[in-house]
């Protein structure tokens, strides 16, 4: 995979100052995207919705997503990722239902909500449309089969994605995810059709782009030179034995980061851990993947999880061509315990969320300067001009 070279960087500060129309060449992905923010380091956890109707008032930008964002504040996070779905019948869709859990409408209202929630509290956000598979089959093997099939998957997922970039333009999210976990498509010769798509979404939404590819072809992702960030959601095994204790958990972090390290030097940009995250249960790291609700007699474990967040976050906070991570996951409403068992994901409450405090509060190795009147801050200030944007402080970096 060929390397995308970035601007030089007097061109770029050219592109920022300049006062002419916004040229669609100025929203190229470059490799220096990330670095020029000056954000720092991602300290990032994911805000699920409330995935049922029989909870009203508990979702995105309501009063309940308000008092989880405290919480996401009081842990120490900086970014909160948020993710909207559509909704698909299964792995050969006749099309995109972007009515999820409410109409579209209600919840691009909502999530406009919660993110200006979220920027009042300081905190930056990343919307990660994600792909709902009714059949309850993987969105990684979708295959709409033959051409004709793909060429109308590639304009139904495009209406889904772009629908979502009006609204991260509209709500000044700081980071976009173009898609999540789509192997049979971005892995492929179809990826070409994706590239259409993303000069489409850059045409609309002027923040940074990345894409959550899964931890197991992320190598194999094909658009990588398309957006700013390598996003992985990283649920990488560390051991492949039961009872393994913390130095083995840690020796199978460094590994995974070391083979990470190649891949983000052979693409020259940044990685961003989109998803980490360990059930609550005996040996999580073996296989993280598995999704709590297909488990049973599950033996609840909170120092095992928490050891494995110990392993995978240590090595990566450490290493600077790593921007940071999101952990997967925290819900809308704090209180509502109905989202997954207690041997699910969320740290909150349990050993694991002061292993994510004391990292939050550690210094990475991705922080860097944080300077006044930055890049990031006059592009934004530029952009700002071009689509309207209010950016009164704290919107500035």
């Amino acid at each position: 995979m060929a390397p995308f070279s970035a601007l030089p960087i007097a061109a770029l500060l050219s592109s920022v100052v300049s006062l002419g129309p916004l040229d669609p060449a100025h929203l190229a992905p470059t490799a220096d995207a990330w670095t020029m923010s000056h954000w720092g380091g991602i300290r990032g956890v994911t805000l699920g919705p409330i995935e049922s109707l029989r909870h009203p008032g508990r979702g995105y930008g309501t009063d309940a997503s308000g008092r989880a964002l405290d919480e996401a504040v009081a842990m120490g996070a900086t970014w909160v990722s948020l993710t909207p779905f559509g909704r698909v019948w299964d792995l050969s869709p006749s099309g995109i239902d972007l009515t999820f859990e409410a109409p579209f409408d209600e919840n691009r209202a909502a999530v406009i909500r919660v993110v200006r929630q979220a920027h009042e509290r300081g905190l930056r956000v990343l919307v990660v449309p994600h792909l709902w598979v009714e059949s309850g089959e993987w969105r990684a093997l979708i295959d709409p089969k033959d051409d004709a099939g793909w060429e109308k998957w590639s304009r139904d997922y495009a209406r889904f994605l772009l629908s979502w970039a009006q609204v991260a333009r509209e709500a000044q999210v700081d980071m976009l995810s173009v898609g999540v976990e789509l192997r049979s498509w971005v892995t492929t010769s179809r990826v070409a059709s994706m590239f259409d798509i993303i000069r489409q979404v850059r045409a609309t939404y002027p923040g940074l782009l990345t894409y959550s590819a899964n931890w197991d072809d992320v190598g194999d992702t094909l658009l990588w030179d398309q957006v700013d960030l390598v996003g992985i959601n990283a649920f990488f095994p560390l051991t492949d034995k039961k009872g393994a204790n913390l130095p083995t958990l840690l020796s199978g972090g460094k590994r995974v980061a070391s083979d990470v390290e190649v891949l983000a030097r052979e693409i020259r940009k940044p990685v961003v851990l989109t998803e980490i995250g360990y059930t609550t249960r005996a040996d999580p790291a073996v296989e993280p993947w598995i999704w709590p609700d297909g488990m049973q007699n599950v033996v609840i474990d909170q120092d095992a999880q928490a050891s494995a967040y110990t392993a995978i976050i240590a090595p990566f906070i450490d290493a600077p061509w790593c921007s940071g991570f999101f952990v997967w996951r925290l819900y809308a409403d704090p209180d509502d315990v109905s989202q997954e068992p207690e041997f699910g994901f969320s740290p909150r409450g349990k050993r694991a969320e002061l292993i994510l405090r004391d990292a939050f509060t550690a210094t990475f190795a991705s922080d860097g300067p944080r300077l006044p009147g930055d890049v990031a801050g006059r592009h934004r200030a530029r952009n700002a001009g071009i689509y309207g944007w209010d950016i009164s402080p704290p919107l500035l970096p």
